[in-house]
């Protein structure tokens, strides 16, 4: 498989992570976003929605969005499981997924971004921006997940780690105060001690600048 990534998309961070904790072997096909090699006709082709992550197939199909990719890898190697077998406690762990994947990204992602400044606001404005829509996303996370676990709902990682992990290097490159949540850098501590999340860092990858 190959994994078309930026090294600091939050969405790559996590399709790594969960390639990683399963065992699925990948290679790298990095797509630089600062550059704008997502709209390259190529690219366009691959993901029409431009953007990354995409999980190439073997046979070459084109897998898009993180969390459809993890959905998938969740059927093709259901070992570790990334979510409970049983709903209530499925439902619980994909809602707090969603708040990281579904809330918070959307309004802060590069796209997002560039239209503001693009609409006149400052840098200043931006940073302030994706630091309040993180805080008020990160503080419902904070009060959905458990405090008697290692993990944001168990002894093992899951998606909702997955989710965090990806966000909480956002937050740190954009310097949201991180004193509130203890418990959510205390899981990211657990993470990162992983083979698994530190493979997947950011500036562990070929293309980090």
């Amino acid at each position: 498989m190959r994994l078309y990534s930026y090294w600091r998309s939050t969405t790559s961070y996590r399709v790594r992570i969960a390639l990683n904790l399963k065992g699925v072997a990948f290679r790298t096909v990095p797509v630089n976003l600062a550059t704008g090699e997502q709209y390259s006709p190529e690219f366009s082709a691959l993901n029409p929605a431009r953007g990354v992550p995409v999980l190439e197939l073997e046979d070459g199909t084109a897998l898009t969005q993180s969390l459809a990719i993890i959905d998938y890898l969740e059927g093709i190697r259901p070992e570790p499981a990334l979510l409970p077998a049983r709903h209530p406690a499925r439902a619980r762990v994909m809602a707090a997924a969603h708040v990281v994947a579904l809330d918070i990204h959307p309004v802060n992602n590069l796209r997002v971004v560039q239209r503001l400044k693009e609409m006149g606001h400052s840098q200043e404005d931006t940073v302030g921006w994706m630091n309040h829509w993180m805080n008020e996303g990160l503080s419902a996370f904070q009060a959905m997940i458990r405090y008697d676990t290692p993990f944001s709902f168990g002894e093992q990682p899951g998606l909702a780690d997955i989710c965090l992990v990806a966000q909480l290097y956002n937050a740190r490159r954009w310097s949201l105060d991180l004193a509130p949540f203890a418990r959510l850098t205390g899981i990211e501590r657990n993470c990162l001690a992983l083979e698994a999340f530190a493979r997947a860092h950011p500036e562990a990858q070929p293309d980090a600048a």
